[in-house]
């Protein structure tokens, strides 16, 4: 179970969350509004271990699309089990977002997973004018409309707002960062706490991280929140560079395997 809160954790990345009475209220310098940090083309892919055993790689691909007469932003995220690890538990998850390109609100979203037998086919229409989400069991041929909350992200929409419209850089040790993310017909309130700047090795080489601590609501999706820590890199881009989760023994960790398509130039201090 800890593996596929985990690996729910990263598909989606869920980053750095708050309520949304809060973010109504919020103050510079966390808002920025004009800010783009992503582009068209961008693809990060991530690898999932634990140790030197690898569990799984996700992706994450955005690239234009028209929905509704409209020029919008497509994002897609794909999580899938490998070796061994699919031997014991099968995952193909695929997630679609449809966003605007000037401000990011899910205008709809796809989900279509494949958990150890375990599947669901479902498709939500957001009318965020009368605050609801139009929910489409496709498996089951079932519909129903649900209230979501002023300002709602949904999972994949999230990592793309916050990087957009937030000024990190703006924010001091222990400040946090919340939104509401609707999943699953829920609302959830999330926070990210900002625990400082520091180095994180990788395949690359270092590179210099913000760095993150999840906090979710008791008793939801995510459990043992307090083990969960993000590294995103401190610059332009803030793409999540590592995700740890602990456990009673070791760790399992995602880590930024592969890149393209970046907005800005990617900081990197080549280990000699």
């Amino acid at each position: 179970m800890r593996f596929r809160i985990f690996l729910y954790f990263f598909i989606l990345l869920i980053s750095k969350p708050l309520s949304s009475q809060e973010y109504k209220g919020l103050k510079a310098p966390f808002v920025n509004s004009s800010f783009q940090s992503f582009k068209q083309g961008e693809w990060l892919k991530f690898r999932l271990h634990y140790g030197f055993f690898n569990a799984s790689y996700a992706t994450l691909n955005l690239e234009e699309d028209t929905l509704a007469n409209e020029r919008v932003y497509k994002a897609t995220a794909i999580g899938r089990t490998t070796g061994i690890a699919r031997f014991f538990f099968k995952v193909d998850d695929v997630y679609e977002t449809y966003f605007k390109k000037d401000i990011v609100n899910p205008i709809k979203s796809t989900r279509n997973i494949d958990e150890g037998g375990y599947t669901k086919n479902v498709e939500i229409n957001y009318d965020h004018f009368n605050n609801l989400a139009n929910i489409t069991d496709v498996k089951n041929s079932q519909f129903r409309s649900v209230s979501i909350e002023k300002n709602v992200q949904d999972l994949i929409s999230t990592f793309y707002f916050l990087r957009n419209h937030f000024d990190i850089k703006s924010l001091r040790i222990n400040d946090f960062i919340r939104i509401t993310i609707f999943f699953d017909a829920e609302n959830y309130n999330f926070r990210m706490q900002f625990l400082g700047i520091e180095d994180v090795e990788t395949k690359f080489g270092t590179v210099n991280c913000f760095k993150f601590k999840p906090y979710i609501e008791s008793g939801r999706v995510f459990r043992d929140s307090e083990s969960l820590t993000l590294w995103v890199s401190n610059d332009e881009n803030k793409i999540p560079i590592k995700v740890e989760a602990g456990l009673r023994i070791g760790s399992i960790e995602a880590d930024l395997d592969q890149f393209k398509g970046l907005k800005y130039p990617f900081k990197i201090k080549i280990n000699e």
